[in-house]
C-alpha cells in the first residue's frame, strides 16, 4: 500500500472556496492509486483569533486552557475538507489528533511528538477512505490537549509520514518553494529546485519560515523526502531530500533571515564554569531555546555573557536572567529587544575559505554594524539591529548571486 501524506496551510483552507479547490486536488491525487492522510491547519487569521479571545477574558492564558482553544481552528478545518470530499463522491474521515492518537509530551503550547501509532489510520486507509487530520495538535498519555508550537502542522504531516513510511510528504502553503532569499525582500531571488536535509535545516534554523527546523529535523532522521509547493497551482516547488550534491564551484545556497530575535547580555559574572551553566540551566528549565552565545572575559576575574533568543521569549528569559544576577554582587543585565540575524548557507562553504571575510566586508560597507557572529561548517550568522536586517540580507544575495556563487 503506497501512502502519500499532503498538508495543506491556513491560506489554502480560508473559505469555502478554497477548501472546494483543495478537495478537488486531494481527490485528483487519490483517483492515482495512492493512499492519502491530509494534515489541515486552522484557517487563515484563526489561530491569532481565538488567542486574541483567550486574553480578552484572561492577561496570561493558561496553557492547557489555551491549547484547548486553539485546537478548536484545527477541528472546524478538517470537517469542512472532509464533507467537500464527500461532495465529490470520495470516502473520507475526519480525526482529531486525539482519534488519530498523536502522543506527546506534556507540555502545553510546544509539545513534542513522541509516538504514533499507526493501527487505526492504516485501518481507515485500508477501508478505502481518505484520512483528514487536524495538525499543530496531540494529546499526551492523560488524554489532555496539547499544542506544538509554531509550525506545528508541517511537524504533524511529517511525524505521520514518518510512522506510515510514506513515499514522500507534499507540503502545500502560499509559497511555491524556497528561495536563495526571502522574494519579498529580495526580488532577485530564485527558486531553489532541490536542497539537502543539512541545508534545508540551517535555513530554516536562520529564520526562513517556509519550514520549520522540527519538521526538517525529522525528515532528515528518517531520510522522508517533502515537496514544499504552492496550493494555488500545479507548478513543481522544492524538493528536500538525502543526496544533494553542490558542484565545486558552489558556495553558497541561500541567504535567511529573521527580525524576531532579542539580545540579553550580563556583565560583572565571577569567572566560573558553574555560574555558566547555572544560567542556562535555568532558562533551558522554562524550554527555552538560546540561539547564540558569545562569552567574554574581562581584566578581572569577571566575565560577560550575551546570548540570542526569539523575542516571543525575550520576557521570561529577562526574569529569569534578571533572578540569575541577584546572586551575584555586581553583576549586570541589559536587554535589546529590536534584533534580528542574516545568514550564509551552503555545503560548499566547506571547501571554500575566505567567505567569513566576504560577510563582513559587504556588511561594512553597507554601514552596518555586527553585534554577534556564530560560524558552522556551512552557515556564517551575524547579529544585527532589526532595522539594517533586509539591507544587509539584498547586499549579501548580490555579492554572492552576482558572481554566480549562489547554487540552484
Amino acid at each position: 500500500m503506497e501512502v502519500w501524506v499532503q498538508k495543506y496551510g491556513g491560506t489554502s483552507v480560508a473559505n469555502a472556496e478554497r477548501i472546494k479547490d483543495v478537495a478537488n486536488r486531494i481527490v485528483k491525487t487519490a483517483k492515482t492509486g495512492k493512499k492519502l492522510v491530509v494534515v489541515v491547519s486552522a484557517p487563515a487569521g484563526m489561530t491569532d483569533s481565538l488567542i486574541g479571545k483567550a486574553k480578552e477574558v484572561s492577561h496570561a492564558p493558561n496553557g492547557r486552557e489555551l491549547d484547548m482553544i486553539l485546537a478548536t481552528g484545527e477541528q472546524l478545518s478538517i470537517s469542512l475538507l472532509a464533507l467537500a470530499i464527500q461532495e465529490l463522491g470520495e470516502k473520507a474521515i475526519a480525526l482529531t489528533a486525539s482519534q488519530a492518537r498523536i502522543q506527546t509530551e506534556s507540555v502545553h503550547t510546544k509539545a513534542r511528538i513522541k509516538s504514533i501509532p499507526t493501527d487505526k489510520l492504516l485501518k481507515e486507509l485500508e477501508s478505502g477512505k481518505i484520512v483528514i487530520i487536524a495538525g499543530f495538535q496531540g494529546v499526551t498519555d492523560e488524554n489532555e490537549i496539547t499544542t506544538l508550537g509554531r509550525g506545528g502542522s508541517d511537524i504533524t504531516a511529517t511525524a505521520l509520514g514518518c510512522a506510515l513510511n510514506a513515499g514522500e510528504v507534499e507540503i502545500y502553503t502560499d509559497v511555491d518553494g524556497v528561495y536563495t532569499a526571502d522574494p519579498r525582500v529580495v526580488p532577485q531571488a530564485k527558486k531553489i529546485p532541490r536542497i539537502s536535509y543539512e541545508e534545508m535545516l540551517e535555513m530554516a534554523g536562520s529564520g526562513a519560515k517556509v519550514l520549520h527546523s522540527r519538521c526538517v529535523e525529522l525528515a532528515a532522521k528518517y531520510r522522508l523526502p517533502i515537496h514544499l509547493r504552492s496550493s494555488f497551482g500545479n507548478t513543481i516547488g522544492t524538493y528536500i531530500q538525502e543526496g544533494e550534491t553542490i558542484m565545486e564551484q558552489a558556495v553558497v545556497r541561500g541567504i535567511a533571515h529573521s527580525k524576531s530575535e532579542a539580545k540579553i547580555t550580563v556583565t560583572g559574572l565571577p569567572r566560573s564554569p558553574s555560574a555558566f551553566a547555572d544560567l542556562f540551566t535555568e532558562i533551558a528549565a522554562q524550554n527555552i531555546n538560546v540561539d547564540i552565545v558569545v562569552q567574554d572575559f574581562g581584566e578581572q576575574a569577571t566575565m560577560s555573557i550575551s546570548y540570542l533568543v526569539a523575542r516571543e521569549d525575550y520576557d521570561a528569559a529577562y526574569e529569569i536572567t534578571t533572578q540569575f544576577t541577584q546572586k551575584y554582587e555586581g553583576a549586570r543585565i541589559t536587554g535589546e529587544k529590536d534584533m534580528g540575524k542574516v545568514s550564509v548557507i551552503g555545503i560548499g562553504m566547506r571547501s571554500h575559505p575566505g567567505v567569513a571575510a566576504r560577510v563582513f566586508r559587504t556588511l561594512s560597507n553597507e554601514g552596518v554594524s555586527i553585534e554577534m557572529v556564530s560560524c558552522s561548517e556551512i552557515k556564517i550568522t551575524c547579529v544585527i539591529h532589526e532595522k539594517e536586517i533586509e539591507k544587509a540580507a539584498r547586499s549579501l544575495h548580490t555579492e554572492f548571486c552576482a558572481r554566480g556563487e549562489i547554487a540552484l
